[in-house]
């Protein structure tokens, strides 16, 4: 059967990118759909800086008038970012190879000979992975995909870069007493200070973030500096889902030099929103927010200044953050997503707090 493929340029073309895979997925009782503004913001050059040298495009495939499939493709040449993500795709490997086909004949075109899929244009921890184990509780910016779009992948050609592992902790699971020990030594040190994040105090915080990322992740793969407007652009962003308690900062001799921070399970509330940020559904979002139950929180981001990596001052955090969950009694666990096979030293400390494995993602590479 012919495979039609149109290039997303059109308001409706746009919203047919998204309205496809919530029928794509409409019986699969797991599935929670995207936010449209959150996919729309990465493809707007005005709000992702990956445009400033690089490009982005975006397809879609139809066959006898029906949407059966979609894809996108990116690449950056100042990060070295190049690949395509947000695909989905009816279980027909004709359609997925058409997809795949057209992204990977862009990029080459313009000089790319090395992709990772699915990835995503802008930062790792959102919609970067193919999920391969798990395939539940979904969480907010977080690939979710049928099972077989991994033979899809490994069928046109991609391997394994990197396996992405996803785990969730109890404070109840721990050995709290030892973690405790070790806290306490460190602080009655006397040149360590934590404080939780104060929206009051936004400004100072951003710059703290700022400068404790920087420095962490400056020797990582595709690594781009973030700049203090970038991040208070994400922090204002992130405001309606801020719990303040759950955002930690740790200071040594008033130099920052770690975070740890967390999210509610949001969700637990967008799955009501299907998809949409329209009036109506910022409404339903407060409402939710008010009466629905958060059961779990969500570990977005740990940094340590390189200085400090080996000295054990995660410790501080951990407690800090273990203790809120403790004093709430409706938050029963914490998701920590997501760790690279790259950083055996997080796996580490995931294992010290005896956090189980619960998803795990693949981020496939192909050289072409």
């Amino acid at each position: 059967m012919q495979i039609d493929l149109t290039e997303v340029y059109s308001s409706k073309h746009k919203n047919a990118f998204h309205q496809f895979t919530r029928d794509l997925y409409a019986q699969d009782k797991e599935f929670i759909s995207h936010l449209d503004v959150d996919i729309e913001a990465i493809f707007d050059s005005q709000q992702n800086s990956e445009f400033q040298n690089g490009d982005a495009r975006r397809w879609l495939a139809y066959q006898n008038g029906q949407v059966v499939g979609k894809v996108a493709a990116f690449y950056n040449r100042n990060s070295g970012l190049a690949g395509l993500g947000f695909f989905d795709c009816i279980q027909d490997y004709s359609v997925a190879k058409s997809l795949f086909d057209v992204a990977e004949f862009w990029l080459n075109s313009n000089g790319i000979n090395r992709i990772e899929a699915p990835i995503n244009f802008g930062e790792r921890d959102k919609f970067w992975g193919l999920m391969v184990f798990g395939f539940q509780n979904p969480s907010y910016q977080e690939n979710y995909n049928f099972s077989y779009y991994q033979d899809f992948f490994e069928r046109y050609g991609f391997t394994k870069n990197i396996e992405q592992t996803t785990s969730t902790a109890n404070p109840r699971d721990m050995d709290y007493e030892k973690y405790k020990r070790f806290a306490d030594r460190l602080e009655k040190a006397g040149i360590y200070r934590v404080e939780h994040f104060r929206l009051k105090d936004i400004n100072r915080f951003v710059s703290d973030f700022t400068l404790i990322y920087n420095a962490a992740w400056e020797q990582h793969e595709h690594f781009v500096p973030f700049t203090e407007e970038r991040v208070l652009k994400l922090f204002t962003a992130m405001k309606p889902i801020i719990r303040e308690d759950l955002l930690w900062f740790l200071y040594a001799d008033d130099k920052p030099i770690a975070f740890y921070l967390s999210i509610i399970d949001v969700n637990k509330i967008f799955k009501h929103l299907n998809g949409s940020m329209s009036l109506w559904a910022k409404l339903k979002f407060l409402w939710y927010k008010k009466t629905v139950r958060i059961d779990r929180i969500r570990g977005i981001i740990f940094g340590v200044v390189p200085e400090y990596q080996a000295k054990g001052v995660y410790s501080i955090l951990v407690m800090k953050m273990f203790k809120v969950m403790m004093s709430d009694k409706n938050i029963k666990e914490t998701e920590l997503a997501w760790i690279g096979d790259f950083n055996p030293k997080m796996h580490a400390l995931f294992k010290s707090v005896n956090a189980k494995k619960t998803k795990v993602h693949y981020t496939f590479e192909k050289l072409l």
